[in-house]
C-alpha cells in the first residue's frame, strides 16, 4: 500500500472553519492557547503543571471500571502511570455511537495514539497517556444509534427516553441480527469480529459499559485507556464549578463575547451557550436545568428547587448533574491531566469559543489539534482507477468534471466550441452597434437574438458531450461507483462508512497501518491506496 497526503484547501469537503484552522489563518491565533506542533508541547507541558488534578481519585474510578474488563498490561501500566506528576494525557472523544460509528471514530483514537507515542520519543521525561472520553451522558439517541455498511443502514430501534449511555442493551438483538446478516458467516474476520460485538452487547445490560469495552478491546494493545466520565466520584471533584454555572451563569455571556469576536472573521457560533449549561440525569431522563419564577426547574419533569435545596442536592448527588456542550469541555479538562485534545473541525470550531470560559473557571485550556483525515482506496477502486488513468487529485473534482475530463480524453473530436461562441458574440456585438446608429430599439432587439443562439449553441455542445459519453457509457459508469463509494451522498468516506467494512478486508493490520502512518500534527489529508 501507499499514501498521499492532500491539503485541506484542496478538499472541498471540508468547511471554511476547518481549513482555517488547520492552515493557521492568523486571524484566529487569539483564540488558541498553543501551536499545534511538537514544539508546541514544551509549553503546554510547563503551564499544565500549575493546574494539578486529583490523580489519586482518577486512577481510583478508572481501576473499578476497568476491573471486569480483559486484562491488558499497556492499559493498566497507563492508568498507574497517571498517578505520576510527570504523567500527561492526550484527549480525544465522541459520542456512544452504534458499533464506533462513523470511520473518523477510529481515525481520532489512532490519531490520539499516534500522537502519544511520538512525543513520547520527543520529551522522554514525560509519559503521556493516549484517552478516549465515550460521551455516555449524551441523549441524543438519533445521532448514534445507526451504522452505514456495505451501503446498507444498521439501525438499533427502541423507545426509551434519558441518556444513551443508561440505555440497556436488550433491544440491541435485532440489530446485533441483522449485522450478523449483512457480514456474513464466509470470512474468519467478520465471524471474529461479530463474536466480539455480539458478546459485549449482551454480556453488559448498559449501553455505555459495552461501548467501554468494544473500545477497550479492539485498542488495548495500543495502551488506549478509555474513560466513562459519568461517575459520582469524578463529579464530586467538578461540584465547586457546578454550582458555579448553575448559580452564578457565567458561561453564556463569556462564550458569547468570544462567538461575537469569532463572527467578526466568519466564525458562526457553533454551540449556543444558555444561562445554565447543565442537565439534571435520572434514569430515562436527560432535562434542561432553568431557572424560572425564583425557584429552578427541570424541564417537562415535575422537579423543581428552590436554590438551598438545589445546592443539597449538588452536594449529595453530583452524577444527577450532566453537563451539555458548553460545560463538557470544562468538566473533561479540569478531571484530567491533560495536554491536547484532539478532535474533527466541528469539534475544534467549538473549542474556540471557550478561551475565556476556561480562563474564568481556572482550568487548563489544552491544545487543540485536528485529527487526521483519511481516505482509503482498496484494490477494487485502485484497479479501476488505473484503467481509467484516473489519479488521486482527480477524484476532489466534481463528478461531472472528472467524467468530461475522461470523455475529452478520450475522443479526437472537439467537444468544446468556445472559439464559435466567441466568433459569433463578435458577430453580433459589431451587428448590434451597426443598428445602434439606426435605431436604438433595434440593437436590443440584435442583442437578445444573440443571446438565443448562444442558448442553442450551449444545447448543441452537450449533446455533443452526452453523444460521446454514450460511447465510453461503462467507463463513465465507473466513474460514478468510484465517486460514489469514497464520497457517499456527496460527502468524505470517513463520515459515512463504519470501519467494518475495511476490518474484513484488513483484520488488524488496518489498525497498525493507520498507526504508523496517521499523524495529527500533519495537517493534510491522508489518501491510502492498496495497489
Amino acid at each position: 500500500m501507499t499514501t498521499k497526503w492532500v491539503a485541506f484547501s484542496d478538499v472541498p469537503q471540508f468547511s471554511y472553519k476547518d481549513v482555517a484552522y488547520t492552515t493557521e489563518k492568523p486571524e484566529l491565533r487569539p483564540f488558541y492557547a498553543y501551536e499545534p506542533s511538537m514544539e508546541g508541547f514544551a509549553k503546554a507541558i510547563a503551564d499544565r503543571k500549575q493546574y494539578p488534578v486529583d490523580r489519586t481519585t482518577l486512577v481510583e474510578v478508572l481501576e473499578a471500571q476497568y476491573a471486569d474488563l480483559s486484562e491488558a498490561k499497556l492499559v493498566n501500566g497507563n492508568i498507574q502511570s497517571l498517578r505520576q506528576a510527570n504523567t500527561f494525557t492526550v484527549i480525544t472523544a465522541h459520542q456512544p455511537s452504534l458499533f464506533t460509528g462513523p470511520l473518523y471514530y477510529i481515525y481520532k483514537i489512532i490519531s490520539t495514539i499516534h500522537l502519544c507515542q511520538k512525543l513520547a520519543k520527543t520529551y522522554p521525561d514525560y509519559q503521556f497517556v493516549p484517552v478516549f472520553v465515550t460521551g455516555g451522558e449524551d441523549h441524543d439517541f438519533e445521532e448514534v444509534n445507526y451504522v452505514n455498511l456495505f451501503g446498507r443502514k444498521v439501525t438499533w430501534e427502541n423507545d426509551l427516553s434519558g441518556s444513551v449511555g443508561m440505555m440497556p442493551t436488550e433491544s440491541l438483538r435485532p440489530t446485533l441480527d441483522q449485522l450478523q446478516e449483512i457480514l456474513g458467516t464466509n470470512s474468519e474476520r467478520a465471524v471474529e469480529i461479530f463474536e466480539l460485538i455480539e458478546r459485549v452487547y449482551t454480556q453488559n445490560k448498559m449501553y455505555s459499559k459495552a461501548t467501554v469495552e468494544l473500545v477497550h478491546e479492539l485498542f488495548k494493545t495500543y495502551g488506549l485507556v478509555v474513560a466513562n466520565m459519568n461517575h459520582s466520584k469524578l463529579k464530586r471533584l467538578f461540584i465547586p464549578h457546578i454550582k458555579e454555572e448553575i448559580f452564578e451563569q457565567p458561561s453564556q455571556a463569556l462564550v458569547q463575547a468570544t462567538a461575537d469576536k469569532l463572527n467578526e472573521v466568519d466564525f458562526k457560533l457553533q454551540a449556543f451557550p444558555r444561562e445554565i449549561n447543565f442537565f439534571y440525569l435520572r434514569e430515562n431522563l436527560r432535562e434542561r436545568i432553568v431557572f424560572e419564577d425564583g425557584v429552578y426547574k427541570v424541564l417537562n419533569t415535575n422537579y423543581t428547587f428552590t436554590k438551598e435545596e438545589l445546592s443539597a442536592e449538588i452536594d449529595a448527588h453530583p452524577e444527577f448533574f450532566s453537563p451539555n456542550v458548553v460545560m463538557r469541555p470544562i468538566y473533561q479538562e479540569a478531571i484530567m491531566p491533560n495536554l491536547a485534545y484532539v478532535g474533527g473541525g466541528g469539534e475544534l470550531a467549538y473549542w474556540l469559543e471557550r478561551k475565556a470560559q476556561f480562563t474564568h473557571f481556572k482550568v487548563f485550556y489544552p491544545m487543540l489539534i485536528r485529527r487526521n483525515s483519511v481516505m482509503w482506496l482498496d484494490k477494487g477502486a485502485t484497479k479501476k482507477m488505473r484503467k481509467l488513468d484516473l489519479h488521486v487529485e482527480d477524484l476532489f473534482q466534481d463528478t461531472d468534471a472528472i467524467i468530461r475530463h475522461f470523455v475529452e480524453n478520450q475522443t479526437t473530436a472537439a467537444l468544446e466550441i468556445n472559439e464559435e461562441k466567441a466568433a459569433i458574440n463578435r458577430a453580433f456585438d459589431q451587428f448590434a452597434q451597426k443598428g445602434k446608429q439606426l435605431d436604438p430599439t433595434l440593437a436590443k432587439a440584435i442583442l437578445a437574438e444573440k443571446t438565443k443562439v448562444l442558448k442553442t449553441l450551449g444545447q448543441l455542445e452537450g449533446r455533443l458531450l452526452r453523444s460521446e459519453k454514450q460511447k465510453h457509457e461503462v467507463a463513465v459508469n465507473q466513474i460514478g461507483k468510484i465517486k460514489e463509494s469514497l464520497f457517499p451522498n456527496n460527502g468524505l468516506q470517513e463520515r459515512y462508512d463504519n470501519f467494518l467494512g475495511l476490518y474484513i478486508k484488513y483484520g488488524r493490520d488496518f489498525f497498525d497501518f493507520l498507526l504508523e502512518h496517521l499523524n495529527p500534527l500533519e495537517k493534510k489529508m491522508l489518501v491510502v491506496i492498496d495497489d
